[in-house]
């Protein structure tokens, strides 16, 4: 066999060789970017920790002082109580004779006039009572009119018996007889006499009796009780609860329950003032009449708070009060007028000199210590005699400086204090 001939090998064309030596340099230049990011990367694995530097603190806030303005006002001082409606004027009617009720003419709520028939009644004294005491009362003046003349008779036969014993021509006996007669009849005339009295004066009451046998209005008002019923039996001036009673509305007293330790701050002619839950927001004024010096029912007992009525009048014209209503009542015992006003709530106890330590802002809105000196107070507002003048502001609550470096932001108050109007009376 023979050998198959041996072919020389070719060479790569140009073109080849070219796109060869590109896919080397790319293979290598990615080895190249591949090697630097591994390092960059171990790099910073082993690179110590640098702290990005911290932004400087916020400046510390202002504090906020809240503060009260201290301005003019109206002060009252007042004694507060509590109390109730009563009437002024009234008249308890009963029966004036005794009989029976015939006739009710009015009701509880009427309005009436002076002389306005109320009740009728009829006596008990009988027609024949009447005429009996009468007859009985003629017959005792003609044994009257007997008897004196048998006192004449007596007399002159006295005054004969003693001339006779002057002369000595009668007898001690008929002397004395005669006497005895005179002073037997003379008794007798004043016996009769007496009878007389008591007779006419039976007869009168009868007489009146049978002319007094209606009730009416002792002035004009409005008939606010009634117990009277027809066909009910009376008696005289009877005790117990009035047939009628007549008021007048149209002028009320307040009864108000005053606290033993504000009594002294009272006097008569101290202004007054009161509301009452029928009429909210409505004021009715007076002046104290009275302060009754004994303590009001049911209080000073052991263990209980003492109180004393005092009492005041207040016009009715629309006759919108009504006896009974509750009310509640001041009593102004000191007035003050464009006062310089704090609120008490500013205010706290009183040192050794009757003085109060406050602070108050001064011109760059720093707080300065001061000592003022207080009038009269009321339950919201005080007086400032001294130490303060209208226009300043009190400092009512700062909070602690935190730190240094805190400030007081002067010009950021809270104002609270409401002036009082002045008020009428």
């Amino acid at each position: 066999m023979e050998p198959e001939p041996v072919q020389a090998a070719q060479a790569p064309a140009p073109g080849a060789m070219r796109r060869y030596g590109v896919f080397l340099g790319l293979a290598l230049a990615l080895c190249l970017v591949l090697a630097a990011g591994l390092y960059a990367w171990s790099a910073r694995q082993h690179a110590p920790v640098v702290a990005a530097p911290a932004p400087p603190p916020p400046p510390p806030p202002p504090i906020e002082i809240k503060t009260v303005q201290a301005q003019r006002a109206d002060i009252e001082q007042t004694v507060l109580a509590s109390g109730k409606l009563q009437l002024f004027r009234y008249a308890d009617l009963g029966a004036p004779i005794s009989g029976v009720i015939d006739g009710v003419f009015a009701t509880v709520g009427d309005e009436v006039k002076a002389g306005k028939l109320l009740l009728k009644i009829t006596p008990n004294v009988s027609v024949a009572r009447l005429e009996g005491n009468q007859a009985q009362l003629a017959q005792l003046r003609a044994e009257l009119t007997e008897q004196q003349a048998q006192l004449e008779f007596a007399e002159l036969q006295f005054r004969r018996q003693t001339q006779l014993k002057s002369e000595s021509a009668t007898s001690e006996e008929s002397f004395e007889s005669s006497r005895a007669v005179m002073a037997s009849a003379a008794a007798r005339a004043q016996a009769i006499k007496a009878h007389i009295q008591q007779t006419e004066s039976s007869t009168k009451d009868d007489d009146e009796a049978r002319k007094h046998t209606e009730v009416t209005a002792p002035f004009s008002g409005t008939v606010v009780g009634m117990s009277a019923r027809v066909g009910q039996a009376v008696t005289a001036h009877q005790q117990g609860p009035a047939l009628v009673r007549i008021a007048d509305l149209s002028k009320l007293t307040v009864q108000a329950r005053v606290a033993e330790i504000d009594v002294p701050h009272l006097h008569k002619g101290t202004a007054a003032s009161f509301t009452t839950p029928a009429y909210p927001g409505k004021h009715w004024y007076g002046r104290v009449r009275q302060i009754v010096p004994v303590p009001a029912a049911g209080s000073g007992e052991p263990g209980k708070d003492t109180f004393y009525d005092v009492l005041f009048e207040v016009g009715n014209p629309g006759l919108q009060l009504l006896s009974g209503m509750s009310t509640h009542v001041s009593f102004v015992v000191a007035h003050a007028h464009a006062a310089t006003a704090l609120p008490v709530g500013v205010l706290g106890k009183p040192d050794g000199d009757g003085l109060y330590s406050i602070a108050v802002l001064d011109a760059d809105g720093h707080p300065q210590a001061r000592r003022i000196r207080i009038g009269i107070r009321n339950q919201a507002q005080a007086q400032v005699l001294s130490g303060l003048a209208p226009g300043e502001r009190v400092v009512v609550d700062m909070p602690a400086v935190p730190g240094p470096g805190a400030s007081v932001a002067p010009g950021r108050h809270t104002v609270t204090l409401s002036v009082a109007r002045p008020s009428s009376h």
